[in-house]
């Protein structure tokens, strides 16, 4: 008797539903192994499962060489939940012939608007009014219009087109930076004044990362980039979180170097109970959840099962949502 193909089930943002999904792919012969999850699966914990599963919807897992080597011959596949594979050797992947498979430009539309959303909030000081005034005080806290400021995005690749969209309706100045060419029609449609790194930090009243994590990237933001921003500038990162060297940041915001910071990513999630950053009043912080849209998460877990299919050899022509609701 043929063995099932068996699916190690980790993708945190799938597994609250999995009882919707499950007959989706037990109608395709599949086997699932629901692995415990909070926000990833480390190197260690995925070795627990290594030689049992045949391909894997994920999250965030750490698929590193070690781990994709130990998981064969069986693993065929990785269907990444969202977009971002910076946690999968996709290299060692490829050559070992383990298809990765993502859903890109998935969370284009919720992440950038996060952005903005935390741009208002220091702009106007929205929760900072709010806890004065819940504290039994009548401070009036002085804001700004974002017409009257600066804008630079590290970043200008889909989130980032998108944020800068945003952000010109709300007729702010901005600056872009990227380390590839962008399309001269959008610069010129939208306005951005293209510039160099330090330029943009030493202008920009409010900097946005919106970078992939890739080798150059990895600390972009760290003690000497963030000598260069205003000491009146807020950062902004809902990428990924080691794109900011975070002890770097903490020191910054403690010297007074920059006046705030929104972060929805870290660079150990969820963000350790001891960390600074959480008595900081100038702070915001989100658990990584920029991506949150109903529309967007429905339409990232249906493609996920649908890579998955495709990287086991599994023929898609009748696979449809309307098909299993």
């Amino acid at each position: 008797m043929t063995e099932k193909l068996r699916v190690l089930f980790s993708a945190p943002y799938m597994i609250p539903s999995i009882d919707r999904f499950r007959p989706v792919l037990e109608y395709y012969g599949l086997e699932i192994i629901q692995a415990s999850v909070v926000e990833r699966l480390e190197e260690e914990e995925i070795l627990v499962y290594a030689g049992q599963f045949d391909g894997t919807i994920c999250g965030d897992d750490r698929y590193s060489e070690r781990v994709i080597k130990a998981c064969l011959p069986r693993l065929k596949v990785i269907s990444k939940w969202g977009t971002g594979i910076d946690s999968i050797d996709k290299e060692t992947a490829d050559r070992l012939s383990v298809m990765v498979v993502n859903t890109p430009n998935a969370f284009t539309l919720p992440v950038a608007d996060s952005v903005m959303g935390y741009l208002l909030a220091f702009a106007r000081q929205l929760p900072w009014m709010d806890a004065a005034i819940k504290s039994g005080s009548w401070q009036k806290i002085p804001g700004r219009s974002l017409s009257e400021c600066t804008l630079g995005v590290i970043g200008v690749g889909n989130i980032g087109k998108a944020v800068i969209r945003r952000a010109r309706a709300f007729g702010m100045e901005i600056l872009g930076n990227d380390i590839i060419e962008i399309r001269p029609d959008f610069v010129r449609e939208m306005g951005v004044e293209m510039t160099s790194r330090d330029d943009l930090l030493a202008r920009a009243d409010f900097v946005s990362v919106n970078c992939d994590l890739n080798p150059t990237s990895v600390h972009l933001i760290n003690a000497e980039t963030l000598s260069k921003m205003k000491s009146s500038a807020v950062l902004i990162n809902a990428a990924r979180g080691p794109i900011v060297k975070e002890a770097d940041l903490v020191a910054a915001l403690q010297n007074g170097e920059i006046a705030g910071a929104a972060l929805d990513v870290f660079e150990f999630e969820p963000l350790p109970a001891d960390s600074p950053l959480k008595q900081m009043d100038n702070v915001m912080l989100a658990p990584h959840n920029s991506n949150s849209s109903p529309m967007a998460w429905e339409r990232v877990h249906w493609n996920t099962i649908r890579n998955l299919l495709i990287g086991l050899g599994i023929p898609v022509d009748d696979f449809s949502k309307d098909k299993f609701e």
